[in-house]
């Protein structure tokens, strides 16, 4: 739908959620935030596009949000029918938006040596069967600008859930287009119940990420699996979701005080039923956001690393 003068959102189903994809346009040209994966471009995007009557010659630019494969997975695809558009991405994510294999292991298998997390056999088999990958044409550090003849949208840095996250502010629609650089206290199904955690991971660039876009004081915040956020709402989601990592410090202090060192499963299976309402399945993925924190508190001091039996240990240490 259009949203405001040359803004699209674009909703594609992702199994029991959705993934939104934006369409900038003006006179000269035309941009895309993300492509979702690779079935979300002739079974969702292309029949939009045509809809409109929107010329795919006009597209310059693909912008992928971050190297998660239901943002990018679509780009082989629409590389395929929009030959002339150039493929952008944060600098610091490039190399897991060009090489799936790299994704998985950097991103999804993170945890599999230090806390024993990985994602099942299936979720990864569906990623690499979603996913078809471009190479990057040129990586983005914030601060680019992007002239669409009637207006200007600048790209932003906004790091916190992937390194190399990016934002869009476009200012002549007073809209802040963020995909998934803030995440509430639920990434929620497209019906509107608790799918899993938030899956931010560095808790503090995250935390100013949510100040950083704050400020802007966006009139319509639009993201990739949630609803569309106007007025009031925009500080509201803001505000949420730095409350959630609060709660998760505090949370976190409750636990360890109490046990001493456990491992990061532990934690999780002590604090997942303070932090949401989901199938222990899905609150296995509080490792990201857990994580992040407890990272942010062994920096500050309050908080040990240590090892039993192989596996990466957690102790509170603060007074």
């Amino acid at each position: 739908m259009e949203l405001r003068p040359g803004l699209h959102r674009i909703v594609a189903p992702l199994g029991e959620r959705f993934i939104a994809m934006y369409l900038l346009e003006g006179p000269e040209g035309a941009l895309l935030f993300d492509t979702g994966i690779a079935e979300s471009v002739p079974g969702t995007l292309i029949p939009y596009l045509e809809g409109i009557g929107f010329d795919l010659s006009r597209l310059r630019w693909v912008v992928s949000s971050h190297c998660d494969f239901d943002h990018t997975g679509g780009n082989a695809a629409l590389a395929a029918v929009a030959p002339g558009a150039q493929f952008l991405a944060g600098s610091a994510d490039v190399a897991m938006t060009e090489d799936v294999e790299e994704l998985i292991r950097g991103r999804y298998g993170e945890f599999a040596d230090d806390d024993g997390f990985d994602d099942p056999p299936a979720t990864t088999a569906f990623v690499r069967a979603s996913t078809g990958l471009v190479r990057v044409d040129r990586a983005l550090a914030g601060g680019e600008d992007f002239d669409l003849g009637d207006r200007v949208v600048q790209v932003l840095a906004a790091p916190g859930h992937s390194p190399g996250h990016l934002a869009l502010w476009d200012a002549g629609n007073s809209s802040l287009l963020i995909s998934d650089a803030v995440l509430g206290e639920t990434v929620p199904t497209a019906a509107g119940d608790p799918a899993f955690p938030p899956t931010y991971r560095d808790t503090a660039a995250y935390v100013e990420t949510i100040a950083r876009l704050r400020a802007l004081r966006a009139e319509l915040l639009l993201t990739a699996h949630y609803p569309i956020y106007e007025g009031a709402a925009v500080d509201a989601f803001l505000d949420e979701s730095l409350a959630y990592t609060e709660l998760i410090d505090a949370v976190i202090e409750d636990a360890l005080r109490d046990a001493g060192a456990l491992t990061t499963r532990e934690l999780i299976e002590r604090t997942a039923g303070r932090l949401g309402a989901w199938s222990s399945d899905a609150a296995a993925y509080l490792i990201f956001p857990l994580t992040g924190n407890l990272e942010r508190l062994v920096a500050g001091g309050a908080v040990a690393v240590g090892r039993r039996d192989g596996l990466r240990t957690w102790r509170w240490v603060a007074a």
